[in-house]
């Protein structure tokens, strides 16, 4: 598996964090706390793994930001999984603003992850406009996810 990384560049009361590799039970963000951040922008393009020990440990480590705003970029889809499942794990205070949905051809068996971003492909009632994906060959390609569950952090308070 992947090591776990993370990165913090604090200014002032702002926090941008790069976390790549596998969250699981040998992640240790107690070095890492958010007290005292306003703002926290989390970078997750680069994460391969979450178990359920590291859902436990990410919901304790994201309540240490407190009230603080938090941006969630470039969620892969097993980030947008624990969102849609696991309550706490997008806080109140948090927001998606980009997130990749995997997209499939069946006769070529191409797959691709396809970056939303928020404003562009999608808002809070849902996704708004869906990029046409072509494979390789320059076949169509088609979303490999049900939209119903899949989108469905979109529609929460």
């Amino acid at each position: 598996m992947a090591k776990f990384d993370i990165k913090i560049d604090k200014t002032g009361t702002a926090a941008k964090v790069q976390i790549s590799g596998v969250i699981d039970e040998d992640v240790d963000f107690n070095p890492h706390n958010l007290v005292g951040a306003t703002s926290v922008e989390l970078q997750l393009g680069s994460v391969k793994g979450i178990n359920s020990c590291g859902i436990r440990e990410w919901i304790k480590w994201i309540g240490t930001a407190g009230p603080a705003t938090i941006t969630y970029h470039e969620c892969p889809k097993i980030i947008v999984d624990q969102i849609n499942m696991v309550q706490g794990f997008l806080p109140a205070t948090g927001k998606v603003i980009s997130f990749f949905v995997p997209f499939y051809n069946e006769d070529s068996g191409s797959e691709k992850s396809i970056l939303f971003s928020y404003g562009r492909e999608y808002t809070e009632e849902g996704v708004s406009k869906t990029p046409d994906v072509l494979d390789d060959a320059g076949k169509p390609m088609e979303m490999d996810v049900v939209e119903a569950k899949y989108f469905k952090f979109l529609k929460k308070p």
